[in-house]
């Protein structure tokens, strides 16, 4: 065990563009995180350590930047149906079992195609617009606020999105630590050294139930074809020599949560977009995993608990533009559509109806399309 550890410290890079590359993923994870923190309850620090805790294992397993970000899907419904934090657990905890499951048996690559592509990602573009919408009231309800920081923050994000290597969150959200600090000095008050140890929190038989329909359900398609599939199609684009197999992202997704989620870890999962986020900044090893990692454990050991005082007091109006942006982000998915009717049906529907309707209509949509006699006639 030792020599593989050094041998996989050894192979990592720590330079300048595997730190910049370290912060190519932290546009989804800063504003799901900051969001379910202020609107749900989450406790950052303790969400904030066990993702840089999953981060370290990540570079330690993996030799590629394979990203660590939040289960988008969970989270989308957390902040825009009121998930409770047993229950945002709970919904982790169920996707990663069966994704886990799906791993060690070998089903992953079959469970995967059970489920049309485009209906994923109607499910995905559904879930981005609810975000996107949520992350618009939220910074229209913050009164004079919405003027002075969230229309600026909206025109100079929007304006900075077409510069392929701007981290726009990482930007926004250090505007809001000043903005923090000098409105509510009390919170850096607050701020102090100390270790917080996370700590067992219970779930109901009932927050089970409810996170399954609720949150599991709309992840579970997602996880499995962006987290496990599409993330190992990528990593063997960009890293041929280095790319994981499905199984073992399966497992590695499976276990994530499984261990965390009782202590009040954020729902967290593997890919696509992360990857290629990492690797379009910069990040060419494991190395941008394991600073990013270490940063995170470092700041959540430090300050701990006294990081939720933080959390509160961000600008709303700022983490609305946030939110915002990581919608439409999740949204983007959709422009990859082969059948554009079939998206446009699931994401009508999920959003009318649900996201379990959705997907089930959706599938629906999908089997009379492929049998139906134009089907036919067209293949």
């Amino acid at each position: 065990m030792s020599f593989s550890l050094r041998e996989q410290l050894r192979a990592a890079r720590f330079d300048a563009a595997e730190w910049a590359g370290a912060l190519g993923d932290l546009g989804t994870f800063l504003p799901l995180l900051l969001g379910m923190s202020r609107q749900n309850g989450l406790d950052f620090g303790v969400a904030l350590f066990f993702a840089g805790v999953l981060n370290v294992i990540t570079g330690l397993t993996f030799r590629i930047p394979m990203a660590v970000q939040p289960m988008k899907a969970i989270a989308a419904v957390a902040l825009t149906q009121g998930l409770t934090v047993p229950q945002i657990l709970a919904a982790g905890m169920l996707v990663s079992g069966l994704v886990l499951l799906a791993g060690l048996t070998g089903l992953v690559s079959r469970l995967a195609q059970l489920v049309p592509g485009d209906v994923v990602r109607g499910l995905q573009l559904a879930l981005g617009l609810q975000l996107a919408i949520k992350g618009l009231e939220l910074a229209w309800h913050a009164g004079l606020d919405r003027w002075w920081l969230g229309l600026p923050a909206l025109a100079l994000g929007w304006w900075m999105l077409r510069k392929e290597r701007t981290p726009v969150a990482l930007l926004l959200f250090g505007a809001g630590l000043a903005i923090t600090l000098w409105r509510t000095p009390q919170a850096w008050s607050d701020l102090h050294v100390g270790l917080h140890l996370p700590h067992l929190i219970p779930i109901a038989t009932g927050d089970w139930g409810a996170a399954f329909w609720k949150a599991a359900v709309p992840q579970l398609p997602v996880t499995l074809l962006n987290s496990v599939v599409a993330v190992c199609a990528l990593a063997r684009d960009l890293f041929p020599e280095e790319a994981p197999t499905e199984r073992k992202v399966a497992i590695s997704v499976g276990l994530m949560n499984l261990l965390t989620g009782w202590f009040g870890g954020m729902p967290m999962c593997h890919g696509a977009g992360g990857l290629a986020g990492q690797a379009r900044f910069g990040a060419r090893t494991h190395g941008a995993i394991l600073l990013l990692g270490s940063a995170k454990v470092i700041l959540a050991v430090a300050f701990g608990a006294s990081l939720m005082g933080l959390a509160q007091a961000f600008p709303a109006a700022l983490l609305g533009v946030m939110l915002l942006f990581s919608g439409l982000a999740l949204a983007e998915s959709g422009r990859r559509a082969e059948q554009p009717g079939l998206l446009l049906v699931t994401t009508a529907s999920a959003m009318a109806l649900g996201f379990l309707p959705g997907v089930l209509v959706g599938c629906g949509a999908a089997v009379l399309g492929r049998f139906s006699p134009v089907a036919q006639r067209a293949d």
